[in-house]
């Protein structure tokens, strides 16, 4: 491991990022390649047309790898002028190619298979035929545990999926090795229904690596647990009242762009609330890594009517739904007419519209304080 990864090394530092993903790349194009040969010549011999299935899914297998090692590359490329946000993404565009390859091996494989169920013919069992698939499986498992432990220390989507493509062949190459056995010493020939299964194994592995990679090149929320410490991060500092309406941006491994809104007190200057936000920020910067923009909303804190009218607020809004989160509350107005301002966060999956959501809200707020009171409001589905 200590080729690939030092004790010294940070694992947030790109070119290390690099270089783990170009040596773990070189290394599976040359055991990949010497797999693909040995089981193409045994299977083109033995006439086992699962044996030489998996050895054409070992080749394309390098061609996986040679991308991984191009994605790698590219994302060691600082930012530009025309990405701003840096390269980092090309590891997730290598790990989207890598699982089209897959499925189409998978593809291959099945028509394949399916081929040789149709015009069957004899496959010649051999001991050498038996030695190859034992090397693979144990060189596959060997490329799974390998690419798995540097993608979970280097959070590498490319390097995961190139480990769910090599336990996906080491399962392959099992069953092919079972089906020689059993045809063998059975006299049942299971080549080519072995071959479907292996198929759909190989496209059902293909098929979850990109449904993952899709959903992050999209903009995947982020796990409540960085959520959770952002915004506790945040109210930590002294002056927060509260932390609302984050946004988490990922351009790749360890580059991510969060934009918050912290309440504090009106009663703070332009220069103090400023002050606050620029520490905030240089902190996320220093010790998260995470480039926080700030947002400050001053909101009046301790004075009786203003929290008085909060509270009824919350009240009309939590008998909507308790999930619903209200927040940035103001009131504007005099003393015969007040207008309640804030904003209600709800959750994605919820069944009730705006509209109705809205019609609710203003209905509670216009039997308030004998009907002096109104809103305006602003409904917006967040993850809560």
């Amino acid at each position: 491991m200590s080729f690939f990864l030092k004790k010294t090394d940070d694992i947030n530092d790109i070119s290390v990022r690099a270089r783990c993903g170009r040596r773990a790349g070189f290394l599976g194009i040359v055991l990949n390649t010497l797999l693909a040969a040995g089981k193409i010549a045994v299977g083109a011999i033995s006439g086992a047309i699962s044996v030489l299935a998996d050895g054409l899914n070992n080749l394309t297998d390098c061609g996986s790898n040679v991308v991984s090692v191009i994605g790698f590359k590219m994302s060691e490329k600082p930012a530009d002028k025309e990405h701003p946000f840096g390269h980092r993404r090309a590891e997730s565009v290598a790990s989207l190619l890598i699982s089209v390859i897959i499925l189409v091996v998978a593809v291959e494989l099945a028509v394949q298979s399916v081929d040789k169920l149709l015009h069957p013919s004899e496959t010649d069992f051999s001991y050498l035929l038996m030695g190859v698939l034992l090397v693979s499986v144990a060189v596959k498992l060997f490329m799974f545990f390998l690419n798995r432990n540097l993608g979970k220390r280097l959070s590498s989507e490319a390097l995961l999926a190139t480990a769910a493509d090599s336990i996906s062949d080491t399962v392959a190459t099992f069953l092919v090795l079972v089906s020689a056995i059993v045809s063998r010493f059975a006299n049942v020939d299971l080549d080519g229904w072995l071959g479907i299964a292996v198929a759909l194994f190989i496209a059902f592995t293909g098929f979850s690596i990109l449904k993952d990679t899709v959903s992050g090149l999209l903009g995947r929320a982020p796990d409540k647990q960085t959520v959770d410490d952002i915004e506790k991060r945040v109210l930590s500092f002294d002056g927060v009242k509260g932390v609302h309406d984050l946004i988490v941006h990922d351009y790749g491994q360890n580059k991510m762009y969060a934009t918050v809104h912290v309440e504090v007190s009106a009663s703070l200057s332009i220069t103090e609330a400023h002050d606050l936000a620029d520490r905030i920020e240089k902190s996320f910067a220093a010790d998260t890594g995470i480039q926080l923009t700030v947002h400050i909303d001053p909101l009046v804190f301790g004075d009786p009517v203003t929290d008085k009218l909060k509270e009824e607020a919350e009240r009309i809004v939590a008998d909507i739904d308790p999930a619903f989160r209200m927040h940035d509350f103001r009131v504007v107005g005099g003393e015969k007419h007040k207008n309640l301002v804030f904003e209600v966060a709800i959750p994605f999956d919820c069944q009730l519209g705006e509209t109705e959501i809205l019609r609710r809200i203003r209905a509670g707020v216009t039997r308030l304080n004998g009907g002096a009171c109104d809103c305006v409001v602003t409904v917006e589905r967040q993850n809560l």
